[in-house]
């Protein structure tokens, strides 16, 4: 399991003794569950949806749907692995239902590879009539990301813009490292393709 860093002002409580405490019937524990995680999982559904309002939705309708399955979390796999994936596919399916909803995302969010990372860096530090061509690549950017599979989508956003390792991610999605190595591998491959004439200018 993952190591639990406590906040100021937390109580030095782990997350599985809190499930523990909510199931026992002391429904407040859930509110330092929502507070330890609210940021990082609004952080993974807005990168998903790029939309604050959807956003907001999706985040609440994940704690409460975590907070009905709670008796249902088995301990040998860490909370936040569990909940994410809930946030996860909560999302997809929001992104199923809205196929023809823009999503627009942020290139200071996404860093696919050291040479990528160094070029849009560059690209960010150019004179002001080179701005057109900044926000034309973030355009193709945008179109991008949205040709992925929801599922390479969502081990780019995991994997490149939250910092999460490809075990954590796995458990995450359900499925083996292999296939999130190989999920990742086609969607960088993808996007350096789409991306490399722009990048080239």
């Amino acid at each position: 399991m993952a190591e639990q860093n406590f906040r100021p002002g937390e109580p030095p409580v782990a997350d599985e003794a809190l499930v523990d405490q909510v199931l026992a019937g002391e429904v407040s524990a859930y509110d330092w569950l929502v507070l330890r995680y609210q940021e990082r999982l609004y952080s993974v559904i807005y990168n998903m949806t790029a939309n604050h309002e959807d956003t907001n939705d999706l985040l609440m309708e994940t704690f409460d749907k975590a907070f009905r399955s709670l008796s249902s979390y088995k301990k040998n796999a860490s909370f936040y692995t569990w909940i994410y994936r809930i946030a996860l596919n909560h999302t997809i399916n929001h992104i199923n239902r809205n196929k023809k909803r823009r999503n627009d995302f942020s290139l200071n969010a996404l860093s696919l590879d050291e040479t990528m990372e160094k070029e849009f860096a560059d690209r960010r530090a150019v004179s002001g009539e080179k701005a057109s061509e900044l926000n034309e690549l973030q355009n193709k950017l945008n179109e991008s990301l949205k040709n992925l599979s929801e599922s390479q989508r969502a081990a780019v956003v995991l994997f490149d813009i939250e910092g999460v390792g490809h075990a954590e991610i796995a458990k995450i999605m359900g499925c083996s490292e292999g296939t999130v190595r190989s999920r990742l591998h086609y969607a960088h491959r993808y996007l350096q393709k789409a991306l490399a004439g722009y990048l080239r200018k």
